[in-house]
């Protein structure tokens, strides 16, 4: 039989065949690695596979290539052509006929590809790894098992380090196909910060334990360190005692990693340990260890470049039977008589361990760790994205290091760190969860009737709104009894206000801002390039991030109300600007009005002008003035004046002493009142009864109202918001929106009796 086949495809079929008669031959002669020279494919790595199994495959794809040399015929530039039928051959093939045998061979050799992957990952050789194998893209992954329960230890503590974590752990999850275990070592702000994050992300299949740092202290306390991670910078050498006795193996990881892969394939690699081999590490990629960068640099001992520890495996058992705490205790104080202090923590440590003990280390490669440290020699590492595994910003620059490849790195970082954290929240395939709150919510958003008008309303309450506080470092812990607190929401519409609000009050804040992960970014560079918002350390930014299509104005009150640090709260609104002076006026008022022995809401009076520029009054006599000259108005005296009527403003512009004043229906005024007070009804999203149940609530507690004769507020003008819009234009957002207002009088009934009547007689009266 005679077969004519063309150009490209006839070399390729040509050498395929070649290559598996000359792998097949040199396997039964017994020469392994001419066979193994020459008979290679892109999808495995025959070096995984014994003789005998390298036999077995062999003869399988030898038959397919010779099917396919014998079967597929005549082709020129990927295009199939008709078979020149033989002499002796009675048959022919049409065209559609060898494009179905084509698809059959294709499918043939996706199945033999996938059998050869599955014998590369049984026979997978124990060694050590090469830091200058950066092929990886050639490779077959191999992954843990699946579902099986990855461990992860970071040491953070700070604002700061609170959000890198944050990016590091998205492009975890981003990556992930197994459930991972977050072991995290915090000192109380990163305790306080992470521990409420990951309570209200609300990840499945993601465990979080958290560990004091304050206890591992005396532990590292006397070496001294020059790192700019301080003492935490030191704390991983304590991980053997810090974590469960019962966790055998963990992956530990700097807050300035960033992944670019599945974890699992570092988590795989602890089946690669042999003998004595309890650290994976990748070698330092600086020539730091060879003390030659300065004159008279003396850096400590290492085993050649040394090794970087922004990556480590832990072999956590292994450890601990070696006697891992006395080993580098030993090993510091005998280096430090020397050295006097360490220059990069941990790391020098750990390299004189290993100096002395190479056998503990496995090298891993180098595409594990890609340093962009100073004078880094990463780019040996790689020569395309798809060699990147994971990226450590070590250096004090970290997204402004000097590196040629630095913007497509800092592309990849960004993506992350803007990445929208809530759609990590997918399930895993196939793997068990624990997760019983997601069980709970799932089951409540299960009872909603998707009929009912106000079903947007109802499930939107429901929704998970991912916390972040302390976004920005602050100190707001006040030994003052008589202190008060700002509290207020916002959006990113309404950023320009800070800087104006914070020329009017100086005392501490409490805000809520409501933005996606990009907007929090953009909120993030406003801050800290504000030299207003800069020399202020008492404001608590504290973001909430976006989640639906309603303004939930009552969860972000709750989150800057349950945050705020002093005794007494001022609830207030961002479009608002305190008279000068009003933060020590309502300090006095407090102590006058013995607000600490009786439950009161002081009322501050609100004004509005429509003017965006305006000559701030600077007294009460000065408002009076503009309010009969027509700049100024009490607030929403057009649109909405019952809302404020009840203040009272024609007793107000005479009073010289507080005085009080009731109840009345959708009064909404702004108060003062103890931090204790209760909390604003989330069931009212967007606009509409948001303030107005709060001050129903405080009335049917009792609190007395007092209005403040020397106290104002005054609203800034602004472009209408997408609720309000909403609200004026949807009847059926203004019906939910009175649904609301009768369930929330029910439930009013129930908790205050016959206290609550009087608000069930004035809505019907209405």
């Amino acid at each position: 039989m005679s077969v004519l086949v063309k150009g490209p495809v006839r070399v390729c079929l040509s050498l395929s065949l070649m290559a598996g008669i000359h792998s097949l031959s040199s396997a039964l002669h017994g020469d392994t690695r001419s066979a193994l020279t020459w008979f290679r494919s892109p999808w495995t790595d025959y070096r995984m596979l014994p003789a005998a199994k390298l036999l077995a495959v062999s003869l399988m794809l030898l038959s397919t290539v010779t099917w396919l040399y014998l079967g597929v015929g005549d082709a020129e530039y990927g295009q199939p052509s008709k078979l020149k039928a033989p002499r002796d051959s009675p048959k022919s093939y049409s065209q559609q006929e060898l494009e179905a045998r084509l698809q059959v061979a294709e499918e043939d050799n996706r199945k033999l590809r996938l059998q050869l992957a599955d014998l590369r990952s049984e026979d997978l050789e124990d060694g050590k790894g090469s830091s200058r194998d950066n092929s990886s893209h050639c490779e077959q992954r191999s992954l843990a098992q699946k579902c099986e329960l990855i461990h992860v230890a970071i040491v953070c503590a700070g604002h700061n380090s609170s959000r890198d974590v944050i990016t590091l752990v998205k492009s975890i999850l981003f990556h992930r196909r197994n459930p991972i275990h977050l072991h995290l070592i915090t000192d109380s702000v990163a305790l306080n910060i992470l521990g409420n994050l990951f309570k209200t992300w609300k990840v499945p299949s993601l465990q979080i334990s958290f560990y004091n740092a304050s206890e591992l202290k005396p532990e590292v306390s006397w070496i001294p360190n020059k790192h700019y991670s301080g003492i935490f910078g030191l704390m991983k050498l304590t991980l053997t005692k810090a974590l469960p006795s019962d966790l055998s193996k963990v992956i530990v990881l700097d807050t300035d990693i960033t992944f670019a892969t599945d974890i699992a394939e570092l988590w795989a690699i602890f089946r690669k340990f042999t003998g004595q081999q309890v650290l994976g590490l990748v070698e330092n990629q600086s020539d730091w260890y060879l003390g030659n960068l300065w004159k008279n640099h003396k850096p400590w001992p290492a085993l050649g470049r040394g090794f970087n520890t922004g990556v480590i495996l832990l072999l956590l058992d292994k450890l601990r039977m070696i006697g891992w705490e006395e080993l580098w205790r030993v090993t510091a104080e005998r280096e430090l008589m020397n050295m006097l202090s360490t220059s990069l923590a941990d790391q020098d440590i750990f390299n004189a361990v290993i100096k002395s003990s190479p056998t503990l280390v496995y090298q891993l490669p180098c595409y594990w760790n890609v340093q962009l440290s100073d004078h880094t020699r990463s780019e040996q590492c790689y020569s395309e994205l798809a060699d990147l595994k994971v990226i450590h910003w070590n250096s004090p620059h970290k997204l402004r290091v000097k590196n040629k490849h630095v913007e497509l790195f800092r592309t990849l970082y960004l993506t992350f760190l803007e990445y929208d954290g809530s759609l990590l929240r997918r399930e895993l395939i196939g793997c068990p969860t624990d997760g019983e709150q997601e069980d709970n919510q799932e089951a409540e958003l299960a009872l909603l009737d998707e009929e009912d008008p106000c079903y947007d309303f109802r499930r939107e309450r429901l929704a998970s709104h991912r916390v972040h506080l302390s976004f920005l470092p602050h100190y707001t812990a006040s030994t003052d009894p008589n202190d008060v607190t700002l509290v207020a929401q916002l959006s990113m519409d309404r950023l320009q206000m800070l800087e104006l609000i914070c020329r009017h009050w100086e005392g501490p804040m409490s805000l809520a801002l409501y933005l996606s992960d990009a907007e929090a970014q953009q909120f993030l560079r406003y801050a800290q390039s504000s030299e207003v918002l800069q020399s202020r350390t008492n404001i608590g930014y504290h973001v909430v991030y976006k989640e639906g299509q309603l303004y939930p104005v009552n969860l972000l009150r709750n989150v800057a109300l349950r945050n705020a640090q002093t005794p007494y709260v001022f609830l207030s609104d961002i479009d608002f600007l305190p008279m000068y002076g009003l933060y020590e006026n309502i300090r006095k008022s407090v102590v006058e009005q013995d607000m600490a022995n009786s439950p009161k809401a002081l009322i501050i009076p609100a004004f509005e002008t429509l003017r965006y520029r305006l000559a701030f009054p600077k007294s009460k006599a000065e408002l009076l003035s503009m309010l009969d000259m027509g700049a100024l108005y009490t607030f929403r005296y057009h649109v909405w004046e019952v809302g404020h009527a009840p203040t009272n403003f024609a007793k107000w512009r005479t009073a010289t002493t507080p005085y009080h004043v009731d109840w009345a229906p959708n009064f909404e005024p702004y108060i003062v009142v103890r931090r204790d007070c209760p909390e604003y009804d989330q069931r009212f999203l967007g606009f509409g009864w948001n303030k107005v149940s709060h001050i129903m609530e405080l009335d049917a507690k009792e609190y007395e109202m007092v209005v403040l004769p020397n106290a104002f507020i005054i609203h800034m003008p602004h472009a209408p918001s997408f609720d309000i819009s909403k609200f004026r234009s949807s009847e059926n957002y203004r019906l939910c929106v009175q649904t609301l207002k009768e369930e929330f009088h029910q439930d009013l009934s129930r908790r205050y009796g016959s206290r609550a009547l009087k608000y069930l007689a004035a809505q019907q009266n209405q």
